[in-house]
């Protein structure tokens, strides 16, 4: 199996980058290889998820100690779907890291000071958190919305009801482990314990598991999950959906589904936080004559009134016609840049009034164009 590329390469940054610059690389990179850009190029589509979960470990705190520290063991076990995705806790980092998280692998500190029987039930049963890739626009981004997804996932066994046994089992005691929920392994001097793999660590089995599930109390089916998507969400934003993730064996509590927002690249704006960027053409005689125009919006359509003279690339500003700033009725400005558009194709007669123009324009009225030639003056002599 190909190892893993190291995640400070992925996003392009070093180990020294701000937060503020890992998410302005990612964002940069997500854009670039955003499977919308790269229809059918199966290996943009791979760069694209390997910049999210590089994302999710370097753009949380915690997350990023421990891969500084550990590199990708620290996630080895709970992976981009198990516990690490969204946990907080640096003892499951640690857990994580020693192989203490989830299956049947033994923690470094039960090892060797005994353990208890692999921890509170409710922790080894629970399900495992899942991740799921979501793609709005950027009016759905402004607005907020609702959204409905399909997530194949395990769900609580039908035939069983999540006990895990067929009618009229009962629950006994493990032969492997005698209850304890513990079995000993010899490695070398040392005797260690380790959670039992035939109960998971309870010490309990049902004599007859259940034939659909195989006594896990969960079988894998599609399920539909309605989400809610706040108005000023950005790219990258990540959403907790809580026990929506894989259910627990036997009756366990169900993982959380964490829902990642992509925002879809916009054919007219470009964001920057609260901000929009459009770049908007008008005609060379407007640029002279002044005059208003019309520009687009989010909310439908805007007057700017372009003054006598306006030169190419002067920016207009629309205050409040951006994007809703997150948990807030603040909104950001619409920033407007204009391009003056010089016609391509003159007729005889255009082209005989434009040289009667230019001829009776004189240097007086090309500021610009006399300071240029000032400056330069030295390159031309």
């Amino acid at each position: 199996m190909a190892s893993k590329r190291d995640y400070y390469e992925i996003l392009e940054i070093d180990k020294n980058s701000s937060a503020e610059e890992i998410k302005r690389s990612y964002r940069k990179l997500a854009v670039k290889y955003h499977p919308d850009k790269n229809p059918g190029d199966a290996s943009a589509e791979e760069k694209f998820k390997e910049l999210g979960e590089a994302y999710d470990v370097l753009s949380e705190p915690e997350k990023k100690a421990a891969y500084d520290r550990f590199g990708h063991a620290a996630f080895a076990q709970g992976g981009g779907g198990g516990r690490g995705a969204g946990s907080h806790d640096p003892f499951d980092i640690f857990k994580d890291v020693f192989g203490g998280a989830g299956g049947g692998g033994e923690n470094i500190f039960e090892q060797f000071f005994g353990g208890g029987g692999g921890g509170r039930k409710e922790e080894r049963n629970r399900g495992e958190d899942r991740r799921y890739d979501l793609t709005i626009s950027l009016e759905e981004a402004a607005h907020g919305c609702e959204k409905e997804i399909e997530v194949n996932k395990t769900e609580r066994c039908g035939a069983c009801d999540g006990v895990g046994g067929e009618p009229g089992s009962k629950v006994v005691v493990c032969r492997d482990c005698g209850g304890r929920g513990q079995v000993l392994r010899s490695r070398g001097f040392f005797q260690v314990a380790q959670n039992c793999a035939r109960c998971r660590g309870s010490g309990q089995i049902i004599d007859k598991p259940c034939k659909r599930c195989s006594g896990e109390g969960r079988a894998v089916a599609p399920s539909r999950i309605k989400l809610r998507i706040p108005a000023g969400i950005e790219d990258g934003s990540r959403l907790r959906s809580s026990g929506q993730g894989e259910a627990g064996v036997r009756g366990g509590p169900p993982g959380d589904l964490y829902v990642v927002i992509q925002v879809r690249e916009h054919p007219v704006f470009e964001r920057d936080g609260s901000n929009l960027f459009c770049e908007l053409p008008i005609p060379f005689t407007t640029a002279a004559l002044g005059g208003e125009v019309m520009v687009p919006t989010l909310e439908g359509k805007a007057q700017i009134k372009v003054a006598a003279g306006t030169q190419s690339g002067t920016v207009f500003k629309l205050r409040g016609k951006g994007m809703p700033e997150f948990n807030t009725s603040v909104f950001g400005d619409l920033l407007v840049r204009v391009i003056v558009e010089v016609p391509m194709r003159l007729d005889a007669d255009q082209k005989n009034k434009l040289i009667e123009f230019a001829a009776s324009m004189g240097e007086d009225n090309s500021p610009m164009h006399k300071s240029f030639l000032e400056k330069a003056r030295d390159f031309f002599s």
